[in-house]
């Protein structure tokens, strides 16, 4: 089926929701003096390492499905069009997430951070689309060690998408391209060798766990969830800790 989703994939990247909000909702209650939280090392700043690592893995393994799905309707141009409106329409949505964190947080508002990564991620994968898991891999790791040496310099406020910084920036969020795209090629990788052409290439024995079928749920929208989640954290410690926010 042309439009079949796979279960396992939405069920990873529903987990990945999960962790999300458990790291926001942690960092909400830190920042506000609720409760004395460390997010910024420890066990939750493994966990927000390892959500946005899921997150941006599942990047590359869903457009590889995606792409290969395509490629049998859409012409070169038709190709092109599609992901060019689906990373530019994303990318916007961190321009909303940018200019709502500059208003209210300008201090540490978000810059480039994941939406911003993944608009532009999908703008880069189809020029990647036609290498082999090996070429993939290889240029993962091409970006991973790029990535290593902007980390070592700073440079100007232009640069800093790239993952070169000036030496006080600050954000709530940033993912910057080097390194994280080398992680997007290794989730192409893995879809080139487990989805080849858009399909499953492997057998499941058992269909989805219907106990699992909620967290597959909140991995088909994922996005809605994650611009509807930190109001949502905020207004339940506004009720529960309105003093904390200035309201008591």
């Amino acid at each position: 089926m042309p439009g079949e989703r796979y279960w396992e994939i939405d069920l990873a990247r529903g987990i990945a929701v999960v962790t999300m909000i458990v790291f926001h909702a942690a960092f909400d209650l830190n920042f506000f003096g609720v409760l004395p939280l460390d997010v910024s090392g420890g066990f939750l700043r493994m966990l927000a390492y390892l959500t946005a690592s899921t997150f941006i893995f599942l990047v590359g393994v869903s457009f590889t499905i995606s792409y290969a799905r395509s490629s049998r309707r859409l012409d070169g141009r038709g190709l092109a069009l599609k992901y060019a409106r689906r990373g530019l329409t994303i990318f916007g949505y961190g321009l909303i997430i940018t200019a709502v964190t500059w208003f209210f947080l300008p201090s540490v508002f978000i810059v480039f951070g994941i939406l911003h990564f993944i608009g532009i991620a999908i703008l880069l994968a189809p020029l990647f689309a036609r290498f082999d898991a090996e070429k993939l891999i290889a240029a993962s790791i091409a970006f991973l060690i790029a990535g290593y040496a902007a980390s070592l310099v700073s440079g100007p406020w232009p640069l800093l998408w790239l993952g070169v910084r000036p030496e006080s920036f600050t954000s709530l969020d940033y993912v910057p391209l080097l390194p994280w795209f080398g992680l997007v090629l290794v989730g192409m990788a893995v879809g080139r060798l487990y989805y080849p052409d858009g399909r499953r290439g492997f057998a499941f024995t058992v269909a989805e766990p219907g106990l699992l079928r909620s967290l597959s749920f909140l991995g088909r929208h994922s996005l809605f969830i994650y611009f509807l989640h930190q109001p949502i954290i905020l207004l339940a410690i506004a009720v529960l800790a309105p003093e904390a926010m200035g309201l008591g």
